[in-house]
């Protein structure tokens, strides 16, 4: 019983898929270089020509709220989220003529409205994207992304390192509170959109 009960929440917040090659890799902004990494490793690998990283800085700080990890290699003064993911993408030998910039976007919901904007403005197809995200914003971070890229098939490629993961997210304190709250937000922050939705088939009958 408890194994199945676990094993429903990590299937849907642990979303995560093999890479394929691709026409961009997109990262949500974040203090953790993990996703830079990541990204960077990919775009290495050959999956992808470009990368996006986007993000100003949390709504709630009002200002970049630091660099949550690795302070060590990544430690210094970012006026934004995405200069904070440009140069961890650099010092992981990613050319800055590959990286695409957003630099607007406050919460998740906004960095994948503004990466449209960006991809838009710069008149690109994007027939199959990359996502790199920490392993427990997996599921948030793609149904946003999928929202405004409806036309295009998406490849969840999470950080490799980090401190939940969907092995041991529920043996800890920290770990079930950040995971049911990404249940919780999965809910609570789609009210909006899903009257939106209902709206407009509504409105095509």
């Amino acid at each position: 019983m408890q194994e199945k009960f676990l094993r429903q929440i990590t299937d849907f917040i642990f979303v995560e898929n093999p890479p394929k090659r691709a026409d961009l890799i997109l990262i949500p902004g974040s203090g953790y270089p993990q996703i830079a990494e990541e990204a960077a490793r990919l775009y290495k690998d050959g999956y992808a020509p470009l990368i996006l990283p986007s993000g100003r800085y949390s709504i709630l700080k009002g200002k970049f709220a630091g660099v949550w990890e690795k302070k060590e290699l990544y430690g210094g003064d970012y006026e934004t989220e995405w200069e904070f993911l440009k140069t961890v993408l650099i010092k992981n030998e990613v050319p800055l003529e590959k990286i695409l910039k957003e630099d607007q976007a406050t919460y998740t919901y906004e960095n994948a409205i503004y990466s449209r904007a960006v991809i838009d403005q710069l008149r690109m197809k994007i027939k199959k994207a990359i996502l790199c995200c920490m392993p427990c914003h997996a599921r948030r971070a793609l149904l946003y992304y999928q929202l405004l890229f409806p036309e295009t098939e998406f490849l969840v490629c999470p950080a490799k390192e980090s401190k939940i993961t969907r092995d041991n997210w529920y043996l800890s304190e920290e770990g079930i509170e950040t995971v049911l709250g990404e249940v919780e937000r999965c809910g609570s922050q789609f009210h909006e959109i899903l009257r939106h939705v209902k709206d407009s088939i509504e409105q095509s009958r």
